[in-house]
């Protein structure tokens, strides 16, 4: 009796489609770390035959797995090309987002071998310091032609920080200094606002969205108090596989962090932090029976939970709990484990019963 993990393929496509129909530019649908978690290989041709026309991934190994799911599809590496790997990009259509001069001479090396011009997105840093061309570097690019040789920049970007916090004055410093940097690239087009950049003043526009975890049902204000304006799109659910009867005074679980307070009957389930239900979820996370809150007691150690489940009698092995699902989503569950929605989804185990639908 394995644990069930349902994916709504039509969730995710009523997301992108609710993204796009706010947005003037075009959107893309990121598909990095196997969309969140969720199955890019489901994702992407849904997304595909919706009328999304450009992907995004972090690596080049994931975007070789999808690459023939999207023909016709424009499809981008966020962490840039390595020494190497220009074959590869160059003979699948794939395009490099450049963030430093070494990158750009491999994909020059690269248009010169083959004697064409080769498509590429620059990435501009304008706060995040992780990836992209900030100070010295960027003024290079403006000022020498040569380093773009055998390059058709098709678009400049950057990446948001605070995006989720709408009065963070962070962003109003990242749109002037990425309008600044774009001025340097006339021909390109832009591409800005994340999820959480989508729901921003009209400036943070741009005429290519990146929305990632707002199409899997994320939260793109963060819990910000307002209403989560996205579908959710998984249901996470576990048979029960024993019951114990725990008298009062005795312990759950390793290291007893859970002792009875009242004659209690102990629900087991075979998920556990092998499966992404993460440690910290001990007596904290909830699940559901129903509409019937039911609480984790004890540690979630590696293949188990165990949950107290005294106030619902009629229950019986092989009866299903709730984890995740549209009332009790991966935002709930971050916040009973400290953490974030991001981390929830992409922690998704792989022992996990797959069922998509919408497909």
């Amino acid at each position: 009796m394995t644990a069930l993990l349902e994916i709504d393929l039509d969730a995710i496509a009523a997301n992108w489609r609710a993204l796009d129909a706010m947005h003037a530019g075009q959107t893309a649908g990121v598909v990095k770390a196997d969309a969140y978690g969720l199955g890019a290989t489901h994702v992407a041709p849904k997304l595909l035959a919706i009328g999304c026309r450009h992907f995004f991934t972090a690596h080049l190994s994931e975007a070789l797995t999808i690459r023939v799911l999207l023909p016709g599809a424009m499809l981008a590496v966020l962490n840039g090309i390595l020494s190497g790997e220009a074959a590869e990009f160059s003979a699948r259509n794939i395009v490099p987002v450049c963030g430093a001069l070494h990158e750009l001479a491999v994909w020059r090396a690269e248009a010169r071998r083959r004697g064409e011009v080769l498509p590429v997105i620059l990435h501009v840093d304008t706060g995040m310091a992780r990836l992209g061309f900030s100070g010295p570097d960027l003024a290079r690019l403006g000022e020498d032609a040569t380093l773009l040789e055998g390059m058709r920049v098709d678009y400049v970007m950057t990446h948001l920080a605070c995006a989720d916090a709408p009065e963070d004055p962070m962003n109003a410093r990242q749109a002037a200094a990425f309008a600044a940097a774009a001025r340097q690239f006339p021909g390109a087009k832009t591409s800005f606002a994340n999820s959480s950049g989508m729901f921003l003043a009209p400036e943070f526009g741009s005429d290519l969205a990146r929305p990632g975890a707002a199409l899997y049902g994320i939260d793109p204000s963060s819990g910000g108090g307002c209403k989560n304006p996205m579908r959710g799109v998984v249901r996470l659910s576990a048979p029960i596989l024993q019951i114990h009867e725990v008298a009062p005074g005795e312990t759950v679980g390793y290291g007893g962090d859970w002792t009875a307070r009242r004659p209690s009957r102990i629900a087991t389930l075979g998920v556990g932090y092998a499966d992404g239900f993460h440690r910290s979820l001990g007596n904290r996370a909830t699940a559901y029976f129903d509409a019937t809150p039911v609480p984790l007691v004890g540690r979630v150690s590696m293949d188990l939970t165990t949950f107290d489940i005294t106030d619902l009698r009629g229950l019986q092995p092989g009866d299903r709990l709730t984890l995740i699902d549209e009332r009790h989503g991966p935002d709930q569950l971050a916040r009973e484990a400290g953490t974030n929605g991001y981390e929830i989804l992409t922690s998704l185990g792989r022992r996990y019963q797959r069922r998509y639908s919408g497909a």
